[in-house]
């Protein structure tokens, strides 16, 4: 899939520029589509919102969310945030994103200020270089034939290392790039990381059960991500995931994403909702 066009990529970073209607309150255009909305982009906005209280000194490090509703496309969400503590090493902050009335999300999200100190991580894990990989949005396809364009986010491309062949491990390994070259701002480079973030978890603690792409339904519960290296996404990344468990019809998933040099950039974890359709 080739990188989007200028105009086009223009309007996936139109929706994290956030109007701001008080020092505290925020306004967003979700933008058009069909389908529910892309969790990764109000966790996105969220960021964008609890960063624009933070000062430049000190970046995002962790953050907690919950998806309580599904947002919908055409309708406004307004971002409330509440500075929850102000330190000299850490600033604490709380975003909730309503839109016609309901929280469809929440946010807990912390910011450092960087400094010296203890350093370690394991290797990366190894995998077969992105070009020539199979690309998510046609193998989606193949299976998923009348699902509208907009169900799926396109502002990022994924590559896959794994291919679905019936029950497998609750293992994958997919190549990420975002199809857009993004402004110079730590902040925007940060969101658009936690926007990444949730693609692909479910499909991969969905491995082992063999449901088929079009006969199973699903949806994240919450998101969390640690950011080790403050992410700049201008080349490809590796995110690798597993699930060790699901039970009830709840998957857990940690993942990992490393830069190509194997720097590991960020930790995620979700836990996701996974059943088969029904009739």
């Amino acid at each position: 899939m080739p990188k989007l066009p200028k105009k086009e990529f223009k309007r996936y970073l139109d929706r994290l520029a956030l109007e701001a209607l008080d020092a505290d309150l925020f306004l967003a255009d979700p933008g058009k589509g069909e389908g529910r909305l892309f969790g990764g982009l109000v966790a996105a906005q969220c960021v964008m919102a609890a960063g624009h209280t933070v000062g430049d000194d000190r970046s995002l490090h962790s953050l907690h969310g919950y998806f309580l509703r599904p947002g919908r496309h055409d309708v406004p969400i307004r971002f409330v945030v509440d500075r929850i503590r102000d330190g000299k090493s850490f600033t604490t902050r709380r975003v909730k994103a309503h839109q016609a009335g309901e929280a469809i999300f929440n946010l807990s999200a912390s910011f450092a200020v960087p400094e010296e100190g203890i350093a370690h991580q394991d290797p990366m894990p190894a995998a077969p270089r992105p070009n020539g990989l199979p690309d998510w949005e046609d193998v989606r396809r193949e299976y998923v034939k009348d699902a509208p364009p907009g169900r799926f986010d396109s502002a990022v491309e994924v590559r896959m290392c794994d291919p679905v062949t019936g029950a497998g491990e609750a293992r994958a390994r997919n190549w990420i790039r975002v199809r857009g070259e993004l402004p110079d701002d730590p902040l925007i480079h940060t969101a658009m990381l936690v926007y990444a973030s949730d693609r692909s978890l479910l499909s991969t603690a969905a491995r082992p059960h063999d449901i088929p792409w079009n006969e199973r339904m699903g949806a994240s519960l919450d998101h969390a991500v640690w950011i080790h290296h403050p992410p700049h996404l201008d080349d490809w990344m590796l995110y690798a995931s597993e699930s060790p468990v699901a039970h009830s019809a709840r998957g857990l998933i940690f993942g990992g994403i490393f830069q190509r040099d194997g720097t590991r950039v960020a930790s995620v974890a979700q836990e996701a909702l996974i059943r088969r359709r029904r009739s």
